[in-house]
């Protein structure tokens, strides 16, 4: 079998790259060229927002500050960004940039301070909105001030693409959001700012770019776009990996996971995503402190085994740098789910849903949160397989 195979050509894809991304060591040299487009739409104050050292420990923070007052463009510095951003923290970030008349936004992080900041840029827009207005949906943003995201990690693809994620804490609901107009002005992918990464960290999040192939390539929507995007970046991350664990201050290692990320982003952009990211982020909701990466992880194993027989073909290709050997024979189910969870070991993640803090009792909860979180079910409607709450159910259970 072989890819093709899985590709329906009556669908009628959308073909979508929507970001301008500047890759390479030393990418971060352009924030000055970015500070001066900025300047050249009137703009001359921003809020910067990030989490609580890594801005400052990468050296970013001072090329932006540098770049900023180059181009007499003042700024505020928000730096309470959690992982797994929260609605009040957003809120809080855009009364401030308000009050400092700020008409851009910068952020400076992983995926959590630039999904916490691609929803302030909407809501500088809309002043009589909230977050928690934006993830429950009860407006459909068409507009944002301009928006810059300097990535200090490879996993989410977030720099390059048109989602974000906010979690609501009142309701353990982490939702989804998708809108053409948080597209980044300009995005940094710089390599040298990754190299402190800790090892956890560096498996973690770059799993979060294999979850995202995994989905975009099997989704009902997919497309050869999304596929071949998806072959390159688990080649890439099979290769370059286990290189950057053993020496994080490679930065040829650091690079290809860097590209290996950007373009996974670009791929679900494309397919969009399914079960692990609709079963993932009721865990993350629940436990704000859970790495999202490491919630996809515990979680891929299991999916695998569900989806596989839909989507074998695909899948033996896709999954052929790390699991070898797949033919995409439905009855490979097992042995595909068993290959990930050995390469995954590999890799240092081990865990299962027990030793991250869950037991069976929990799955009730989980399954409601699955289909009660706005925006998850409309992931799950693009899984290659029918979905319902026994479905769901058996993929936690599975993966304790």
């Amino acid at each position: 079998m072989s890819w093709e195979q899985g590709i329906n050509i009556n669908n009628v894809s959308t073909i979508i790259g929507g970001a301008r991304v500047f890759l390479g060591v030393g990418a971060i040299e352009k924030m000055d060229f970015i500070a001066g487009e900025l300047k050249a739409k009137g703009i001359d104050s921003v809020i910067v927002m990030t989490g609580k050292a890594a801005y400052a420990k990468t050296g970013a923070w001072d090329h932006v500050t540098k770049a900023l007052d180059n181009h007499g463009i003042k700024y505020v510095l928000y730096n309470k960004v959690q992982p797994n951003p929260e609605t009040q923290q957003v809120d809080e970030a855009v009364r401030e940039a308000r009050a400092a008349g700020a008409k851009a936004v910068i952020a400076i992080g992983g995926g959590s301070p630039i999904d916490a900041g691609k929803s302030a840029a909407i809501l500088l827009e809309y002043t009589d909105k909230t977050c928690q207005d934006l993830y429950e949906a009860k407006f459909s943003p068409e507009k944002a001030v301009p928006f810059v995201a300097i990535n200090l990690t490879h996993g989410t693809g977030s720099e390059i693409n048109r989602f974000a994620v906010v979690t609501i804490p009142e309701k353990d609901y982490k939702p989804a959001i998708a809108y053409d107009c948080i597209y980044p002005f300009y995005s940094i992918d710089d390599p040298a700012l990754m190299t402190t990464l800790p090892a956890h960290q560096t498996s973690y999040v770059t799993v979060d770019a294999v979850n995202h192939v995994v989905e975009a390539a099997t989704t009902v929507l997919n497309n050869p776009f999304a596929i071949t995007l998806g072959r390159e970046v688990m080649t890439l991350v099979a290769k370059y990996l286990p290189v950057a664990l053993e020496n994080p201050n490679d930065l040829e290692a650091r690079y290809f996971l860097t590209y290996a990320a950007m373009i996974a982003g670009t791929s679900f952009d494309n397919g969009l995503l399914h079960f692990t990211h609709a079963l993932e982020h009721p865990l993350s909701g629940i436990r704000p402190e859970l790495s999202h990466g490491l919630g996809l992880a515990v979680l891929l194993p299991a999916i695998i085994k569900a989806i596989y027989p839909a989507s074998g073909a695909i899948l033996a290709d896709l999954l052929a740098p790390v699991v070898p050997g797949l033919t995409g024979a439905p009855d490979e189910a097992q042995k595909a789910a068993d290959g990930m969870r050995t390469w995954l070991g590999t890799v240092g993640i081990k865990e299962t849903l027990a030793d991250i803090g869950f037991t069976k009792a929990d799955v009730p909860r989980l399954v409601q949160l699955t289909f009660e979180t706005p925006g998850l079910t409309g992931l799950l409607g693009c899984a290659p397989i029918p979905f319902d709450e026994k479905v769901v159910e058996m993929i936690y259970i599975e993966s304790f």
